[in-house]
């Protein structure tokens, strides 16, 4: 059963109309049922929010139509393999933007400027697909390449477009490869050009107050400029999947066409070394090689191949990968 307090929280966001704080309280009611072993109540719990969450489908202008790509994800939380206190952190994101007027009431901003940091492949995309599905918003990918020109301040004048629709547009906005723009301004070989766009970047997202999540994703933290550190909420690193994760994913990517007799263990194994998205594609991979062969399941050496194929593909012929 709801806790008396999540009772009481239903009716008051009802009755003032409050429907961050009822699916907010919906969501807690289905984690509490989870955590009391009622898995299937909670189960429907989150599909009824889930049904009630439909994202309001909205356009940007013409003018940053070739600039960001708008997509509605439908990735849910429950799909990211990744260890718990990352996880933690990300629901804590979502939980503090269902409950930003609270926060608000309180002199205090909910945290909606973020960095993810990590190697390619280990789920920093996900992460914000999975916040614009969570948060119900569309998801705006800035497309970098298209940012960056060669003409002196027209890069920061892109910006600063893009940041006035952060303003007025709701959505979860990802600056993937954010690297490209957030360079290290004290580097010998940074150009005038690129030192005025970074500074440019840190004034807009100092300046800007609205609801949305600015999300910057790189795979080289390294190379940012230390003063934009300070400007992001939080910072979460992402590193390569541990030996549990890599057997969460395996299973979560085979689905059906896994079974008993498949030596997950050896797949773990041989996988060891390889991101998140390597080990996903390797699966697939093998799930349509099972298809072709008209079989209903994966069969072990087929996904250990596929595997050994990635980690040639992506780290080179190292060895030590042997029967």
């Amino acid at each position: 059963m709801a806790t008396a307090e999540q009772i009481k929280a239903l009716i008051r966001s009802h009755l003032e109309d409050d429907r961050d704080l009822f699916i907010t309280t919906a969501l807690q009611v289905a984690a509490h049922e989870a955590r009391q072993g009622h898995t299937q109540l909670a189960h429907e719990i989150r599909r009824l929010v889930d049904k009630a969450r439909t994202p309001v489908v909205i356009k940007l202008p013409a003018d940053l139509s070739g600039l960001v790509i708008t997509e509605h994800p439908d990735v849910p939380f429950h799909a990211l393999v990744l260890d718990d206190a990352t996880k933690d952190r990300i629901q804590r994101i979502i939980l503090e933007y269902y409950q930003r007027t609270k926060l608000k009431s309180h002199g205090l901003s909910h945290r909606r400027k973020i960095l993810l940091a990590g190697a390619p492949g280990t789920g920093k995309t996900m992460t914000a697909k999975v916040l614009a599905w969570e948060l119900r918003q569309p998801l705006h990918t800035i497309q970098m390449d298209r940012l960056i020109t060669k003409f002196m301040g027209e890069t920061s004048a892109k910006l600063r477009q893009i940041f006035d629709r952060v303003r007025e547009v709701p959505g979860v906005y990802l600056f993937d490869e954010f690297d490209a723009i957030g360079g290290d301004r004290t580097l010998d070989n940074d150009v005038g050009e690129m030192r005025r766009v970074v500074a440019a970047f840190l004034q807009f997202i100092e300046n800007d107050v609205s609801d949305n999540l600015i999300v910057a994703a790189t795979n080289t933290p390294q190379l940012l400029d230390a003063a934009l550190f300070r400007r992001f909420d939080d910072v979460l690193y992402y590193g390569l999947p541990s030996e549990k994760e890599r057997s969460r994913l395996m299973l979560n990517v085979l689905g059906t066409y896994y079974d008993e007799t498949l030596d997950l263990d050896k797949a773990v194994e041989v996988s060891a070394g390889l991101s998140h998205a390597e080990i996903d594609r390797a699966c697939r991979d093998a799930i349509k090689e099972a298809i072709l062969s008209d079989k209903h399941t994966v069969e072990s050496q087929s996904l250990v191949t596929m595997l050994r194929e990635r980690h040639g593909a992506y780290l080179g012929n190292r060895g030590g990968y042997g029967e």
